[in-house]
């Protein structure tokens, strides 16, 4: 089932190409760099489908497009795949860990030349494809998850948006709207807000709940404990992988740092206002992270857009400090003062969106079980330790799952 060739004898690789940002211009084609899609041009260099590599800086991450694209210099990708499919060279890249071919001095940098003469153990042409199949359709799984799940957001957006923003809520048209001198005016009156409406701190309606200073020296690889960090809250989505864990808990550990399901995250260093919300067991609050505790359970749905709202994000940028490194404290941030809407609006909201966010856990905690599950199959495949002589591709059973159609009426908007 497996042979051994060269690295070359499956694919060439090639230098990306350099561009800068004041070159760039805005448009459908991402640039990939050795992180990721670092931006968007309206020019590509490489034809989709397509494989990168990160080359300087960060090594060996490997990302798959389907569709054209620009390779950053910071990058190598694949010019040539000698006729294999790219899924599987995808896949195949992903095991041999290039981050430990490194060949620079002070910044890493991976030499293409180098990994060309690499001599590696490889499935057999005829099983490539079937491999590249069986993984693929766990990421498919996957994507139509977090398609479902970015439609489930985007509807709860809407209807923050509609009550708390334009000021469209239930029995609106019946309210009464002052503006700043306390003059009643009409719904719709530039700076007009509604009665009953307070402006309060943040520490009215959420704690927030700063991490724990882990030592590093009881910092492992692996543990019955995962520290989360900065690097696990990206906006929007909670990263999984922790890179370090704990064996045995600090005697002075309070209960908040333990995190559960659909605890709100939110960063405090660097790109500091990041966002995601929990999902998975064992996990522990680090530093230079925030657990956003909400005062009423009624109160969740509400904390979580609104700290996910460009607009507070913004207002808590502007209150970092740092020159090398932004940074919010917690202290100052509970003091910031906010239009906050009244208890009956706010119980009525989670109400509605209530059960879109239930929904929400259930897909990203099936994604973690898909992720999962093909991160396990993958080194078993690729190594022939998983034999595919008998193994046929069958559509998994949560494929067959209905798919709902997710629907927000007008009554359920602002009446």
């Amino acid at each position: 089932m497996i042979e051994e060739l060269k690295l070359s004898d499956l694919i060439t690789l090639q230098r990306g190409f350099d561009i800068t940002k004041s070159e760039q211009v805005d448009g459908p084609f991402p640039v990939i760099s050795s992180g990721g899609i670092s931006s968007y041009h309206n020019k590509f260099k490489v034809k989709g489908p397509g494989i990168v590599i990160g080359r300087k800086g960060t090594l060996g991450k490997v990302f798959y497009c389907k569709h054209n694209f620009w390779p950053h210099d910071t990058s190598l990708w694949v010019k040539d795949f000698k006729g294999n499919d790219p899924k599987f060279i995808y896949y195949f890249l992903q095991v041999l860990h290039f981050e430990k071919f490194d060949a620079g001095a002070a910044n890493p940098t991976l030499n293409r030349n180098h990994i060309h003469s690499l001599k590696l153990t490889v499935p057999k042409k005829e099983f490539r494809s079937k491999i590249a199949s069986i993984l693929s359709a766990y990421d498919d799984l996957i994507e139509n998850n977090n398609k479902r799940i970015e439609l489930l957001e985007e509807m709860a957006e809407e209807i923050y948006k509609e009550w708390f923003v334009r000021f469209r809520f239930p029995g609106y048209g019946n309210s009464k709207f002052f503006d700043k001198e306390g003059k009643e005016v009409p719904h719709g009156t530039k700076g007009a807000l509604p009665d009953g409406w307070e402006i309060q701190p943040i520490n009215k309606i959420v704690d927030i709940i700063s991490g724990y200073a882990f030592k590093s020296d009881t910092f492992e690889e692996e543990g019955d404990y995962k520290l989360v960090t900065i690097k696990n809250v990206q906006n929007g989505f909670f990263v999984t992988k922790t890179s370090d864990c704990i064996k045995e808990l600090p005697k002075n550990l309070k209960k908040n740092i333990f995190l559960k399901d659909k605890d709100i995250l939110l960063s405090l260093t660097g790109n500091i206002g990041r966002i995601c919300l929990v999902y998975g067991d064992n996990y522990l609050l680090n530093q230079r992270v925030a657990k956003l505790k909400p005062k009423t359970e009624n109160l969740f749905e509400y904390v979580y857009l609104f700290f996910r709202s460009d607009f507070l994000r913004k207002t808590l940028e502007n209150h970092s400090n740092g020159a090398a490194q932004q940074n919010l404290s917690p202290v100052d941030m509970s003091e910031l003062k906010f239009l906050t809407p009244n208890d009956n609006l706010l119980e009525k909201f989670s109400s509605i969106t209530k059960s879109l966010f239930e929904e929400i856990i259930i897909l990203l905690k099936k994604n973690q079980i898909l992720q999962e599950t093909r991160d396990l199959l993958l080194p078993r495949l690729i190594s022939g330790k998983l034999s595919l002589e008998d193994l046929e591709i069958e559509q998994m059973n949560m494929a067959a799952e209905p798919q709902p159609e997710y629907y927000i009426g007008k009554n359920s908007m602002n009446e």
